[in-house]
């Protein structure tokens, strides 16, 4: 929003916000379901997800999670407990140094992350089309008052 912007387009602008807030609650709402019917705090779920996206390019451990989910350390820890007693999480030691402590999925987590991500993907592509168009309308607006 610029100072200079006439209220009608702040009014617009505040529409798309509003939309665009909307619905990502939506899928969030979605997704916290979609989480809980699988037996999972949407924590968990947001945690196997960061943790399986780490694991791809190295190894994650609890500072990396922690900052992913932007989470205090001893937030982190308790989370990895809940899934560790849950058979979704094991930790071990690092490659480099023995010392650290890594996290990784085991198959279990590997397996309802997989059927989470499918039920996501196509909520996504229901739902993705007026994400998209919204956002977009705001970037579209903000690119115009440049």
């Amino acid at each position: 929003m610029t100072a200079g912007a006439n209220p009608l387009d702040l009014d617009e602008e505040y529409q798309a916000l509003s939309e665009f807030r909307y619905q990502i609650r939506k899928f969030l709402h979605f997704s916290e379901q979609a989480a809980r019917a699988a037996g999972l705090e949407p924590s968990q779920h947001q945690a196997l997800l960061a943790l399986k996206a780490l694991g791809l390019t190295g190894e994650p451990n609890i500072r990396d999670l922690a900052e992913r989910m932007q989470l205090k350390h001893h937030s982190a820890v308790g989370l990895i407990d809940r899934l560790a007693s849950k058979g979704l999480v094991r930790r071990g030691p690092g490659k480099r140094d023995r010392r650290e402590v890594t996290l990784c999925l085991t198959e279990h987590g590997e397996s309802v992350l997989r059927d989470l991500s499918l039920h996501h993907r196509r909520e996504l592509q229901s739902a993705g089309p007026e994400l998209l168009r919204v956002l977009e309308q705001l970037i579209r607006d903000q690119n115009h008052e440049r």
